[in-house]
C-alpha cells in the first residue's frame, strides 16, 4: 500500500482503535427480598461470598453464590443503611438512622448486639482493616462516629466540617469520604482519628457513590449531576471526568478487569474502564431495571449486584431537587436483588 493511501486511511484506523465496547453482562439469578420496600446500601463481604442489604428496619443476608436468603437482621425501625462487617470480631455493623445509633450483630446468629450512640442521621458504614475499627458516617451531622468492635465502644467523633455521605478504606490508613454539601473529599487519618485534608471536586454535585483503587491510588465518586469524578488518592487531584447515568446512589470498581461502575436509578448500570491510572474511557451502560441506584460487586468473581423493584404506574412521580428526576414509587413487596455475571 502506498504511503498516500497509508495518510488517508489513517483517521479511520483511529478511529477504528478509539471505538469501545460496552462489555457483556447476564442476569444469572433473582432473589426475591420483599418489604420493606426502602433501600439503602448493598455491602459484599468477599470472603464467605455473602451480600448484605439495607432494607427498612433490617438487614436481608444473601449467600452470593447460590441467591439462598440466610438471615435477616432486625431491630432498626429508624432504618438501616450502611453495613460494616469485622471479620476477625466475628461481628457486623449496622445503624438505626432515626434513632442516631449503630447496631452490632453477631455474623453467625445474625441477632443483634449492643447499640451504640452516634450521631443524628446515622447512615454509611466503612470498616478500615489498618485500625479494625467501625466508621459511621454521620450524614447530616457532619461527623463520623468511630467505633472499636473490641469493646463495641464509640471512641471518637470526628468533625468534617459539612454534611457527608459514603466512605471507603484505602487500606493504607486513610479513609476517604464524600463530602456531599461542600463538593469535596474528606481525608481521615485512621490511626489519629483526624481529618488530614479537604480535597475540592466542583464539578461533582452531591457526591453520592463512591469506589476506590487502592493498588492505582484512585478514587471513583459518583455524582448527582451525571458524571463520576476521578480523584488521585494521594494529591486529591482531579484525574477525570465521565458522563454516567441518571440518579446515582453506588459506585464499585473490579480490579481484575480494571472496570469502574455507576449504579444509576434510571435503570442503568454505567461502564467506565481504567487503561491506566490516568486514563478513562466511557463503555456506555448496562440496563438493569429502573430504581436500580445501589450496587455492590465481589471482586473475586466480578459478579455484579443491584437491588430493584417493580414501580407503581398509578404514582405521581414528583421532580427531584436541582429539576432532576424524581424517583418513582416501587410497589410494595417486590424487592429484589439481581445477579449480574460478566460474559454472554
Amino acid at each position: 500500500m502506498s504511503r498516500y493511501w497509508l495518510l488517508a486511511l489513517a483517521p479511520f484506523f483511529a478511529t477504528a482503535a478509539l471505538a469501545q465496547t460496552t462489555p457483556s453482562y447476564h442476569v444469572a439469578k433473582t432473589v426475591a427480598l420483599g418489604a420493606p420496600d426502602s433501600w439503602d446500601y448493598i455491602v459484599i463481604d468477599s470472603p464467605s461470598h455473602r451480600v448484605y442489604v439495607a432494607h427498612g428496619d433490617r438487614l436481608t443476608v444473601v449467600d452470593g453464590q447460590s441467591g439462598a436468603i440466610l438471615g435477616q437482621v432486625m431491630g432498626m425501625p429508624g432504618g438501616s443503611h450502611g453495613i460494616g462487617i469485622s471479620a476477625a470480631t466475628g461481628k457486623g455493623y449496622t445503624d438505626d438512622g432515626q434513632a442516631a445509633e449503630a447496631v452490632a450483630f453477631d455474623l453467625k446468629t445474625f441477632q443483634t448486639g449492643k447499640r451504640i450512640k452516634a450521631e443524628d442521621d446515622a447512615d454509611g458504614i466503612a470498616f478500615d482493616p489498618p485500625s479494625g475499627h467501625i466508621f459511621v458516617v454521620d450524614g447530616d451531622s457532619k461527623k463520623l462516629t468511630v467505633i472499636d468492635p473490641k469493646t463495641d465502644s464509640a471512641i471518637a467523633t470526628i468533625d468534617a466540617g459539612g454534611g457527608l455521605e459514603y466512605a471507603v478504606s484505602g487500606e493504607n490508613g486513610k479513609l476517604y469520604v464524600n463530602g456531599a454539601e461542600k463538593k469535596e473529599i474528606v481525608r481521615v487519618n485512621t490511626a489519629t482519628n483526624a481529618v488530614d485534608a479537604h480535597w475540592p471536586i466542583p464539578g461533582c454535585t452531591s457526591p453520592h457513590g463512591l469506589a476506590i483503587d487502592t493498588a492505582g491510588h484512585r478514587l471513583f465518586v459518583s455524582c448527582l449531576n451525571a458524571v463520576l469524578t476521578v480523584v488521585n488518592t494521594d494529591s486529591g487531584a482531579v484525574v477525570a471526568t465521565l458522563p454516567i447515568g441518571q440518579g446515582t446512589d453506588g459506585a464499585a470498581f473490579d480490579p481484575k478487569r480494571k472496570l469502574v461502575f455507576s449504579s444509576n436509578n434510571d435503570g442503568t448500570l454505567s461502564v467506565i474502564q481504567e487503561k491506566t491510572p490516568d486514563t478513562f474511557v466511557s463503555l456506555g451502560s448496562i440496563k438493569t431495571a429502573v430504581t436500580g441506584k445501589n450496587m455492590g460487586i465481589d471482586p473475586a468473581t466480578g459478579r455484579i449486584y443491584v437491588t430493584v423493584a417493580d414501580i407503581d404506574p398509578a404514582a405521581v412521580v414528583a421532580p427531584g431537587p436541582g429539576g432532576r428526576p424524581g424517583r418513582p414509587k416501587p410497589l410494595p413487596g417486590t424487592l429484589k436483588l439481581l445477579f449480574l455475571d460478566p460474559g454472554p
